[in-house]
């Protein structure tokens, strides 16, 4: 009587190494995709919070230029996002002649450049662009 050894055979564990290696290719482009969306959106929560600052601004001033106490405009309250750690989106203003005009945009940075939307951008009347990415799904 033979006895036989209990294990795996080289062939078996490369058959199992290049199965998971295929669902790790399949895997973490969405995966990426999933966490640039994320980035997305936590962008756009910080516009949000940007646009209510500059309407507060507005509501005292009459422009959207000028700080709370009318001196010369300082800064957004929220000026990357995360606020904290990597920068995934930078905001900048541009402000309208007689500073009752703007648009806020967020530029993208690192990893983040490769997201279907790219920049994003409000104004004051709360027009949004890009409405959808290069992939035809919605930005917003």
């Amino acid at each position: 009587m033979s006895r036989r050894q209990a294990g795996f055979t080289l062939v078996e564990l490369m058959i199992t190494v290049a199965i998971v290696g295929i669902l790790a290719a399949v895997a973490y482009p969405s995966y990426a995709e999933y966490v640039r969306r994320t980035a997305r959106a936590d962008a756009q929560s910080d516009m949000a919070e940007n646009v209510q600052f500059l309407e507060r601004v507005y509501t005292n001033n009459n422009r959207y230029d000028r700080t709370m106490n009318g001196g010369a405009w300082v800064t957004l309250p929220v000026t990357q996002s995360p606020r904290s750690g990597t920068a995934k989106y930078n905001f900048a203003i541009v402000f309208g002649a007689g500073g009752t005009t703007y648009t806020l945009t967020a530029l993208p940075q690192g990893s983040q450049a490769l997201d279907k939307c790219a920049a994003m951008s409000v104004n004051q009347a709360g027009v949004q662009a890009p409405l959808v990415g290069t992939d035809g799904r919605p930005c917003w």
